[in-house]
């Protein structure tokens, strides 16, 4: 794809590149309880430790809160995505997770959120769900059809936990990404609030990082044996002038990076399109000055988003100037 070398809206610049994603397989929970806040420390306990599959075995994040008019048993709940590299990775973090974080917390039910006639996502698979838990109930559980689902029933000491047998799992995208460049910390932290903030209105997709937002950035590989992923160089202000690598001027302070997994790769094209119209409303004169991604050449996944494309479909009530 053939882009304009220059891209300015709003006075910050678009550069002219792309992220790059890989396939994952992921999965929709539903978690439902007595309130909405007993559902809500669940889905945060579950969700713990999933920011990136080089050291957590899963990304994973919640996705928005149902009322109770939306969910499987009529009670409040939140919903959670979770990813990872293989569907036996998957199943193994659904059930430690489901078994850790949720069976545990007071009031709690759990169901799988894949609706195989609506989902947009390639269906893949059916990872354990209830069909493991239930042995915790030393076999006082009991199982019970709802047409063609069905449920186990495990008593526990504030009364019965409600479990799905297994959860629909989907082929997904993973990795999506911006590279937020910006003069100080706090130009930074603002641009990349607003975009995930405007990301997470969006359904089917997370941001798994701590609040959306990684300042860690990784490249693969490292001078150390051993070491898979190390700093990126490429982007760290105290390296300028340095690194060889360094893509900053003298101008930039600061860089933070917000990664987005999504069901499809329209999910994750469309919440990067939100995310960098919501980043440029604040532009340079808020100390924005440039949106960057991260990519290896095309060698590590299928899917391609492209900036300039990205931001044509975003910044439409923006004054911008291409070069």
């Amino acid at each position: 794809m053939s882009e304009p070398a220059t891209l300015q809206i709003n006075g910050t610049t678009i550069d002219a590149t792309f992220a790059e994603a890989f396939p994952m397989k992921a999965t929709r929970l539903v978690i439902t309880a007595h309130t909405l806040t007993w559902a809500m420390n669940a889905a945060i306990s579950l969700t713990g430790f999933a920011t990136s599959v080089i050291g957590c075995g899963c990304e994973a994040g919640i996705e928005r809160t149902l009322a109770a008019a939306e969910t499987p048993d009529g009670r409040p709940g939140v919903t959670v995505l979770l990813f990872a590299v293989s569907s036996k990775e998957l199943a193994k973090q659904i059930e430690r997770r489901v078994g850790q974080c949720v069976l545990t917390c007071p009031t709690t039910a759990v169901y799988g959120g894949i609706d195989p006639e609506t989902s947009r996502a390639p269906l893949s698979d059916r990872a354990s769900l209830g069909s493991g838990l239930r042995f915790f109930g030393d076999g006082w559980q009991i199982s019970k059809m709802l047409g063609d689902t069905r449920y186990w029933r495990v008593p526990v000491m504030d009364g019965e936990f409600v479990c799905a047998e297994t959860a629909l799992t989907v082929k997904a995208v993973g990795g999506g990404n911006l590279i937020l460049l910006a003069r100080d910390i706090d130009a930074a932290l603002a641009a990349a609030e607003a975009a995930v903030a405007a990301m997470r209105r969006l359904p089917n997709v997370v941001m798994p990082f701590p609040g959306g937002v990684v300042r860690s950035g990784s490249k693969v590989g490292s001078k150390y044996r051993g070491a898979s992923a190390s700093t990126n160089d490429a982007f760290c202000p105290t390296l300028t002038g340095l690194s060889a690598r360094s893509e900053l001027s003298a101008e930039v302070g600061c860089v933070l990076e917000i990664v987005i997994d999504g069901l499809t790769d329209a999910d994750v094209g469309a919440a990067m399109s939100a995310g960098i119209g919501a980043a440029v409303g604040l532009g340079r004169a808020a100390g924005l000055l440039r949106i960057s991604a991260g990519n290896y050449g095309g060698k590590l996944g299928p899917y391609h988003f492209h900036l300039h494309s990205l931001a044509a479909g975003a910044t439409a009530g923006f004054d911008g100037s291409r070069a």
